[in-house]
C-alpha cells in the first residue's frame, strides 16, 4: 500500500449556488462514507480562510514566526485528503471521484519514505495496512 495526498488550491474551486454547494456537501460526505468502506481513508479536510495563518523559518538555529499568510505565490493550499491505496491506478481512481464529487480539479502526489506512526506498525505487525 502508498499514501497519496489528493490536493486542491482556493483559486480552483469553482463558484455556484447555495443548493450547489449543499450537493457538493452531500456528494463529498458520501465519498467520504465510500472511502472508508474500502478502506483507504486516512484523513480528508478543507482550510480555514479566515483563521490565523503563520510562517516559521529556521534562523541561527531557532524559529521565527511571522503572521501570514506568507505565501509567495498566486495559488493557496484549499483543502486535501490524505490516502493508503494499493497503486498509483488507485490514486487515480480516487482522485477522479474527488474532482467530480467537488467539482474542481485536484492534484496527486505520492509521499516518499514516511516513518510508520506507532499505530501503523501496530497494525502492520496485526497483519492489516494502516
Amino acid at each position: 500500500m502508498a499514501e497519496y495526498l489528493i490536493f486542491f488550491n482556493d483559486e480552483w474551486v469553482t463558484e455556484t449556488t447555495d443548493e450547489g454547494w449543499q450537493k457538493r456537501s452531500r456528494d463529498v460526505r458520501a465519498l467520504v462514507e465510500e472511502m472508508k468502506a474500502a478502506g483507504v481513508f486516512i484523513f480528508t479536510g478543507g482550510l480555514d480562510n479566515d483563521a490565523p495563518v503563520f510562517h516559521v523559518e529556521p534562523r541561527g538555529g531557532k524559529p521565527v514566526f511571522t503572521d501570514g499568510p506568507y505565501a509567495e505565490t498566486k495559488e493557496t493550499f484549499g483543502g486535501f485528503a490524505a490516502m493508503n491505496v494499493p497503486d498509483e491506478a488507485a490514486a487515480r481512481y480516487w482522485a477522479g471521484r474527488i474532482a467530480v464529487a467537488c467539482d474542481w480539479p485536484q492534484e496527486v502526489r505520492i509521499f516518499q519514505n514516511r516513518v510508520p506512526t506507532p499505530d501503523a506498525d501496530r497494525a502492520a505487525a496485526a497483519g492489516n495496512d494502516a
